[in-house]
């Protein structure tokens, strides 16, 4: 007990403290972590939308693909993008190995698939009838589409703030295609994890509390845009 108040002592102690590497790693993580989310906003509420409103033929197997991805072990990963910008692999010329940029690029491979799922289920389960109206007032397809998020946008926030949750946690693709170096690519989860080697637990608690905070702080934000959302939805009726 007395090494978990020691953590949080530390924690209050590191965040106000001044420390150059502590504000260093938290940029770093939160800069990453949040390019990647974006990214993967982007790419996986259109693909949810998508496979979610139109009928093709393999669609139950692009829907498995998919929830396969949402399932996506992040060490799995890791690896399809090392075998890729491995000095080797197809994109090694671009020296992308142990970099910020390849951590963004195994977040978003995590990550996209958890939007894209959630948003899938989301548009799913929008009245049909309204896609039908939408069109039969005139409205082309990529307004009916928006007109469609928009009614599922609290579900696709849900999706974001999964998708958000799963990479900031993130630790095994994150030290396969990052490395860990320290002033570059080091972040909270693998400073945590370098400091339960070393054997320092007072501050690998304090790291977990300072990962935690932020967490919790980027969370309550988008929580409360979706409840306002949803407050503002109700009062239309």
């Amino acid at each position: 007990m007395d090494l978990i108040w020691e953590g949080i002592r530390q924690s209050i102690h590191l965040i106000f403290s001044g420390n150059r590497e502590i504000y260093q790693i938290l940029w770093l993580t939160i800069r990453v972590s949040g390019t990647a989310v974006s990214i993967s906003m982007m790419l996986g509420i259109p693909v949810g939308v998508m496979v979610g409103l139109n009928d093709f033929p393999f669609k139950k197997l692009v829907v498995a693909l998919i929830n396969t991805g949402m399932a996506l072990p992040p060490v799995a990963a890791g690896l399809m993008v090392t075998l890729f910008i491995w000095r080797n692999g197809p994109l090694g010329f671009l020296q992308l190995m142990y970099t910020p940029a390849a951590i963004v690029i195994a977040q978003i491979l995590i990550a996209t698939p958890i939007i894209s799922g959630i948003t899938l289920a989301a548009v799913q389960q929008v009245d049909p009838r309204l896609k039908l109206q939408a069109f039969s007032l005139g409205a082309g397809r990529i307004r009916t589409y928006w007109i469609l998020i928009k009614e599922a946008r609290l579900p696709a926030l849900a999706a974001v703030m999964a998708g958000f949750g799963g990479i900031i946690s993130e630790v095994g693709a994150v030290i396969m295609v990052g490395g860990n170096i320290r002033g570059q690519t080091r972040v909270l989860t693998t400073a945590t994890l370098q400091m339960v080697r070393m054997g320092d637990f007072s501050t690998a608690i304090a790291l977990v509390i300072i990962l935690l905070i932020i967490t919790f702080g980027i969370n309550i934000i988008l929580t409360l845009v979706q409840q306002k959302e949803g407050m503002g939805w109700l009062r239309r009726y």
